[in-house]
């Protein structure tokens, strides 16, 4: 199909589904935009087998990116004008690389909790889950073919699952988050969300700065199941869903070891919380002297309890993420396994929009900077997606890639 007639399909789409759906941030003419820009595309690369390696791909980008063009509001009641600023790195890459920009998608504010417009696509009176909110529903519904997320807890793994895509969080600063407003610099990854892996991971190749293309298919993983308290927080219905899982691995010829990991995870929220507080007031503080009334609640409350954190704790918590992140590696060592594997959520998507779930299964590994994806794997009893978490070790993100496309085969029959 030509490129223009993808745009006619998708504009019949994003009619049909759009309206209720909510992921996009209202653009007017944006399908004249879109034709305009795709036939010049097509006048600057006429000859097929010398175009980009992402030509004509139809990309969501969350309204925390700079694109050239669009307003950025990150989900807040400031005015754009604060936020103005060079392209994002990665926004341009994918535009260098032949893609097309659909448009902003909505996100929840400045990529916390406050709940943005965004509905589920498989039942709008659930959450899509935070703050890629807008991206992970975009492409749930068929309304583009790549999104952009950011990840600071879980709102890309998150946000996939509860949509039924595929997410991707990388290795903590492999894709530049230059061009994109900081929730918290430590912990703040960018990526992306999917229909599939192999979308994906053309994507990854032009979005890393430091790719890394695998000179052989990777062999089959050993696959570690963390026990312990962490496991111990998705609901227990996923976690009977989590053993079905983990026995369709196994019948599919995967080796699953179990790897007590983790005792003291109460330690690691709390340190996830700390870092994110006070990173938090410290990015935000000049908006907030002079737009404080603008913040949402939450956001205002997070930024308060930073306010009370001091650089040394601070500093004491940072290095003490970077001895967790050792610890993990160092038990993926000791245990012989090449990726852990989880819930990506503690269930299905929660019902009501006033709140994006529960990102606990997702936090341990941002935290540590490990790269993580979530693949669709079966859905719930009452309809809505669910989704297994891979997480690989620091900087193994071709590996798990190349294991993902792998196992989508498997977890397409849970």
């Amino acid at each position: 199909m030509s490129l223009l007639d993808r745009l006619d399909d998708l504009q019949t789409r994003f009619e049909a589904r759009e309206p209720t759906l909510r992921a996009f941030l209202p653009e007017d003419r944006r399908f004249d935009r879109l034709r305009q820009e795709a036939r010049a595309l097509l006048e600057r690369y006429p000859h097929a087998d010398r175009r980009p390696p992402l030509f004509g791909l139809l990309v969501g980008v969350k309204d925390l990116f700079h694109v050239d063009g669009f307003a950025t509001r990150a989900g807040s009641r400031l005015p754009a004008t604060v936020f103005q600023g060079t392209e994002a790195d990665s926004v341009a890459r994918l535009k260098r690389a032949g893609a097309l920009i659909v448009g902003k998608t909505a996100s929840t504010e400045f990529a916390y909790f406050e709940p943005g417009p965004t509905r589920n696509p498989h039942n709008p009176a659930h959450t899509p889950g935070g703050s890629s909110s807008g991206s992970a529903a975009a492409v749930g519904a068929g309304l583009c073919e790549l999104a952009l997320g950011t990840q600071t807890i879980g709102s890309i793994v998150r946000p996939a699952a509860y949509c039924g895509v595929f997410g991707l969080k990388p290795t903590s600063d492999r894709v530049s988050t230059a061009g994109v407003i900081p929730l918290a610099q430590s912990l703040d990854h960018v990526g992306c969300l999917a229909p599939d892996v192999r979308t994906a991971a053309r994507a990854a190749r032009v979005l890393y700065r430091d790719w890394r293309e695998p000179v052989a298919q990777p062999r089959r993983p050993v696959l570690g199941v963390p026990d312990g308290p962490y496991l111990d927080r998705a609901s227990a219905d996923t976690r009977e869903w989590f053993a079905t899982v983990c026995q369709v691995l196994a019948d599919a010829d995967y080796e699953l070891r179990r790897v007590p990991v983790m005792s003291d995870f109460q330690d690691v929220a709390d340190r996830q919380a700390l870092i994110l507080a006070a990173e938090a007031a410290r990015g935000h503080a000049a908006w907030f002297d002079e737009y404080g009334s603008l913040y949402g609640q939450t956001m205002t409350g997070l930024i308060m309890r930073g306010r009370t954190i001091t650089g040394e704790r601070l500093a004491t918590a940072l290095l003490a993420r970077d001895a967790f992140r050792d610890s993990l590696r160092q038990a993926m060592i000791d245990a012989g396994i090449d990726a852990w594997i989880a819930p990506s959520t503690t269930g299905p998507a929660p019902e009501g929009l006033d709140s994006t779930g529960d990102p606990v299964m997702n936090l341990p590994w941002t935290q540590a900077g490990l790269p993580a994806v979530s693949l669709p794997a079966g859905k719930h009893p009452n309809g809505l997606p669910l989704g297994l978490q891979v997480v690989a070790d620091w900087y193994g993100d071709e590996s798990l890639l190349a294991w993902a496309e792998q196992m989508e085969k498997v977890t397409a029959r849970c």
